[in-house]
């Protein structure tokens, strides 16, 4: 109790972001070739980095250092009811899941295209060095930097590569995730159920941004598309971690002796330092 109390301004923020958010509402804009959805997540996304004292000094006075460490940990608290309502939806939904079959399991290896696409990127466009290895051979979730960090250790270029990407992901990823989710529904290319899995990419902040864009765009396919994303995300979780250990990592280290043949490798860190 002294903490939450130790703690109101911050509280009184994040509910003053959530009702301004959910005032404003889902907000469409047409852009001839499809529609981009703007949900109040986005807005709760732009309020909230408004008042991040990295980017206004002003807002440290309302979210200082300790106030913005302890509301960290929350994330995950705050996540967790949406996380629950995807295990309700599956089970209602277990025939189309199971329907899916080899597409819903296979669809991991889209993993992979993480490596293909970004890879050169980081190597020819950004000049980037070892920290390309752990930026681009997964998303950077948290399993994905718990394996760099036990075989290169977080303070080496391969370390810093995959906090990078995981920085990113977690100030944009869901704004991003968002847009896409939306505006590639309203192109009507890809069947919802293929949308709908990939919004599964082993975060429970994208998935929720991704499925809830999709959702809005599709509201009579609102269950088919929770139920989906939830499993696509699960498959994920489980399998995930094996697929960038046993496959993406020893990949794109293959790919970066090929583009730096003469670049020293360095020796494996087998404890975070």
């Amino acid at each position: 109790m002294k903490t939450f109390l130790r703690l109101w301004p911050l509280h009184l923020a994040v509910l003053v972001v959530a009702v301004v958010s959910q005032f404003i509402g889902v907000q469409s804009i047409p852009l001839g070739f499809g529609t981009i959805l703007l949900l109040p997540m986005l807005y709760a996304f732009v309020l909230c980095l408004l008042l991040n004292p990295h980017v206004i000094p002003a807002a440290k006075k309302l979210v200082s250092d300790r106030r913005a460490a302890a509301a960290a940990p929350l994330i995950v608290i705050a996540i967790m009811p949406f996380i629950a309502k995807f295990g309700t939806t599956i089970g209602p939904s277990i025939y189309d899941i199971i329907d899916a079959g080899a597409a819903l399991v296979l669809q991991e290896l889209g993993n992979l295209a993480t490596v293909l696409l970004a890879f050169p990127l980081a190597i020819w466009v950004l000049k980037l060095r070892r920290e390309a290895i752990g930026a681009v051979h997964s998303i950077a979730r948290e399993p994905n930097v718990a394996i760099i960090a036990d075989r290169y250790g977080l303070r080496s270029p391969e370390g810093m590569g995959v906090l990078g990407v995981y920085v990113m992901g977690t100030l944009f990823g869901t704004f991003i995730f968002a847009l896409m989710a939306s505006l590639l529904a309203s192109l009507d290319v890809f069947r919802i159920e293929a949308l709908a899995m990939a919004c599964g990419v082993g975060s429970g902040s994208m998935m929720a941004a991704c499925s809830g864009g999709l959702a809005e765009t599709v509201p009579e396919s609102a269950d088919l598309i929770l139920a989906m994303a939830g499993a696509s995300n699960l498959l994920t979780y489980a399998t995930g971690m094996y697929m960038s250990l046993f496959v993406a990592l020893p990949l794109v280290e293959w790919m970066y002796r090929k583009a730096r043949p003469n670049d020293p490798v360095p020796a494996r860190k087998g404890v975070v330092r």
